[in-house]
């Protein structure tokens, strides 16, 4: 048994079906020479042993009687591969439209909790002949640097597969049986932990605190006083529904940095500013640019360099984007400073930050808030916090492989909720930064709009900073009309539900 901390319980207990609270990637492969025909067969065969002889892919939950805190973490022994793996055929013509309306809808349903807490999908029928993977983990279980460990668990770092033992299924032990009463006794000892550590961490919390409000506030303080506040409101930010939309970019990781080096900005500067400058173009088209700049929630990791333990040590800080100053590279520096201030408070708070907390009682009271907010609207009526979440996550430099194919690009899925209806995740991968735009419909009717904006941002700071730009890197079109709305594209049976095929090798 291994016990969950309170940051990871939080997900599962606000978790309803209009918010699934799980993050994912879309991996896109290139079929290795001579090997195009089964490519996706070859691609289910070498993935099953090793989804089944990680411990990770096999831990399910385990609840307490009544749900009185956070449910363990057990082996649940070999998965299920008929629930949690499927095939996939796009429709014709197998474009980036149809792979992107099909993760949408995998996107929009949540996980069941009486299995472990992941699904895969092998994508086939791309036009160019690749495979997509489609891998979707409860955020309870990872965030974003372990969710890289696990990537690194089921692929190669080099187009020659490791080899597997004949055998893995007789590998793979029972699943583990935990008694009432063993769960009860590792739960109040967690708890007295937890308990322990906070105790611990009240002065230091204490002295923090004063610096921030007291008359003599730290220079970090008074810094980030300009990203503290409410965000304007929106059509980012209102109650939304399951449906979900997706969009993915792929910008070139050194022209990016060569921006920054000019702008005397940092990598992460300029991805807040690109982000900043695309919602400008969208919101000019669905409603109108706010007087006030929009504010972004983002993640910081809080953990030691080298640590990918399977659990969350990360928190939230606000950044202002300076969405309400029109010149770009204003807004660059802009943007600069006030994520500057927010590292500097981040780092200065790091150390009291917690990410595990007693949940007595917690899923009782945070399920109950949660389902109470979705159901009342309220997100229509109060000021958001935050009008969107931006992530940017660092992802290997060089290429990762399976079955033999190159890994080409890698977008993430995220989360969005009530009030919260847009989410832009990147990874940075071999050269790259692949950014997934990850939407309510019911926030973000339009996001092939934002994608293509977010594009058009590159080129013109790029520009601005006499960066040169790839062949084909023409700028693209602004400023769509307030009307313009994407057609949705055809999705496969399979993703909505309608059929789901047993895996070939399941049983064998």
């Amino acid at each position: 048994m291994r016990s969950m901390s309170g940051l990871d319980g939080l997900f599962l207990h606000l978790e309803t079906p209009a918010t699934p609270m799980h993050v994912a990637a879309l991996y896109v492969l290139e079929p290795p020479p001579g090997k195009a025909s089964d490519f996706a067969g070859e691609i289910e065969r070498r993935l099953l042993p090793r989804l089944a002889l990680s411990p990770f892919f096999r831990a399910r939950l385990a609840p307490l009687p009544l749900h009185l805190a956070n449910p363990l973490w057990v082996d649940g022994g070999m998965p299920d591969f008929a629930r949690h793996l499927q095939r996939i055929v796009l429709p014709q013509p197998g474009g980036v439209a149809e792979l992107q309306a099909c993760v949408a809808v995998l996107h929009s349903t949540v996980l069941d909790r009486h299995a472990p807490l992941w699904e895969l999908a092998i994508i086939d029928g791309l036009a160019a002949g690749e495979v997509a993977i489609y891998l979707k983990v409860h955020h309870a279980a990872i965030d974003g640097i372990s969710g890289l460990g696990l990537a690194a668990s089921i692929f190669d770092d080099s187009p020659d597969p490791l080899p597997l033992p004949a055998d893995w299924r007789a590998l793979v032990g029972e699943a583990e049986r935990a008694g009432t009463g063993a769960r009860l006794t590792g739960a109040l000892r967690h708890t007295a932990t937890q308990s322990l550590s906070l105790l611990a961490q009240l002065p230091s919390a204490v002295r923090l605190l004063a610096g921030l409000v007291g008359r003599r506030r730290q220079p970090a303080a008074e810094g980030m006083r300009q990203n503290l506040g409410f965000g304007p409101r929106t059509a980012l930010n209102g109650p939304i529904t399951a449906e979900r939309g997706f969009a993915a970019v792929s910008l070139p990781l050194a022209g990016v940095r060569a921006i920054a080096e000019r702008q005397a900005a940092t990598l992460n500067d300029v991805v807040l500013a690109l982000c900043s400058a695309a919602l400008r173009d969208y919101l000019a088209a669905h409603g109108g640019v706010p007087r006030k700049s929009l504010l972004a929630t983002m993640p910081v990791s809080l953990r030691d360099a080298g640590n990918t333990e399977m659990t969350i040590q990360a928190t939230l800080t606000l950044v202002r984007l300076a969405t309400d100053v029109a010149d770009p590279l204003r807004r660059l520096q802009a943007v600069r400073a006030a994520a500057g201030a927010a590292k500097a408070l981040t780092k200065r708070a790091r150390a009291i930050i917690p990410t595990d907390f007693p949940s007595l009682g917690v899923p009782w009271v945070i399920g109950g808030l949660a389902s109470l907010y979705g159901r009342s609207g309220l997100a229509a009526h109060v000021p958001p916090l935050a009008n969107l979440a931006i992530s940017n996550v660092p992802g290997p430099r060089q290429p990762l492989y399976l079955a033999g194919g190159r890994i080409r690009a890698c977008w993430p899925l995220s989360i969005v909720t009530h009030g919260l209806g847009l989410n832009i995740t990147l990874f940075s991968y071999c050269g790259s930064l692949d950014f997934g735009l990850t939407v309510a419909r019911a926030a973000v009717p339009d996001v092939r709009s934002l994608a293509t904006a977010l594009q058009a941002a590159y080129v013109e700071l790029a520009r601005l900073s006499d960066v040169p730009l790839a062949a084909g890197q023409a700028p693209q079109p602004r400023h769509r009309t307030a009307g313009a709305r994407q057609r949705p594209a055809a999705v496969p049976a399979a993703a909505r539900g309608a059929s789901r095929r047993r895996s070939s090798t399941e049983g064998a």
